[in-house]
């Protein structure tokens, strides 16, 4: 295979122009050895002599006058193109389509809307609200740009990137016994019924793990959606129930007999941006990457 470079090729198109060595690496900052040696290795890669050399000038071969006539229509396609593609990374119009999880487009995604229209007006940021395995099915199918979600069990075929720790805590009726206490250990849970985001959550996973880690054996009464009708089913009664701090908004609580009380030993969800391995993000979509990060990064990390 032939290895031109596009320094043989813009030397050439010199020599042709100045019809001699010197004046052609005059004009392209080479010197007369650097211009000679250019030659030489075009011409051994096509296998084909390019230019007959005599002492005043050189003149073109037929090879030559061949080569000479589509190189400047080629070389100034190649450049637009070239260019083209370096007027992307200024890009800053388009749209960004984002999947999170329903909690984060809840509690954290709004902020992230809002900053992006004020930060950069040009840039609408989608958002797509799903459950965290559709989520993660949009990304690897390549229908979102990026996703955000709780720390996946098998992200082998993902980059992620941590951008914001919360703590899980536990919600109850403000008459259970347990509100009275400014914590609570996982273990004191053992033998209480729950009510729990069901397993479509992210969440879900890691706190039948914490819950199997301090042997707090629980009888699950609900399995629900959605953490505001977990809060409704806890007011009625049915349960108290574990929910990540990000949930526990003062929207949520207002007006409801709940307690908030802290989990200890403290355990904590990772909310990540996901996006498919070896795919690089478009600079726009870079943008938007970072400000969900910084907008996360300034929510308080625990109750």
């Amino acid at each position: 295979m032939m290895n031109v470079t596009l320094r043989q090729l813009r030397v050439f198109q010199s020599v042709v122009q100045e019809r001699n060595f010197s004046r052609a690496g005059a004009a392209i900052g080479l010197t007369q050895p650097a211009v000679s040696r250019c030659i030489r290795e075009l011409e051994g890669q096509l296998g084909l002599q390019l230019l007959n050399r005599t002492t005043r000038e050189v003149a073109l071969t037929d090879a030559g006058r061949s080569l000479a006539g589509k190189l400047d229509r080629l070389l100034d396609e190649l450049e637009l193109a070239l260019q083209d593609v370096q007027g992307m990374a200024s890009v800053r119009r388009g749209k960004v389509r984002v999947a999170s999880s329903p909690t984060l487009s809840a509690n954290l995604m709004p902020a992230c809307i809002a900053r992006c229209a004020q930060a950069h007006p040009d840039i609408q940021l989608v958002l797509l609200d799903r459950v965290q395995q559709d989520v993660l099915g949009s990304v690897r199918a390549g229908e979102v740009d990026f996703g955000v979600v709780i720390d996946p069990s098998s992200p082998e075929d993902l980059h992620c990137e941590t951008i914001l720790d919360e703590p899980f805590c536990l919600v109850c009726r403000s008459d259970h016994p347990l509100a009275r206490r400014k914590s609570v250990a996982w273990k004191a849970l053992a033998g209480e019924r729950l009510v729990l985001l069901d397993h479509a959550s992210g969440s879900r996973r890691l706190i039948d793990q914490a819950l199997a880690d301090h042997q707090a054996q629980v009888t699950v009464a609900q399995e629900l959606g959605h953490p505001t009708t977990v809060f409704r089913m806890v007011e009625a009664g049915i349960g108290i129930t574990v929910l990540p701090a990000l949930a526990l908004t003062a929207a949520e609580l207002q007006g409801r007999a709940l307690a908030v009380c802290r989990l200890t030993p403290r355990v904590d969800r990772r909310v990540m941006l996901v996006h498919r391995k070896h795919r690089a993000l478009a600079p726009m979509v870079a943008l938007v990457w970072q400000l969900v990060g910084e907008v996360a990064g300034g929510l308080p990390s625990g109750v």
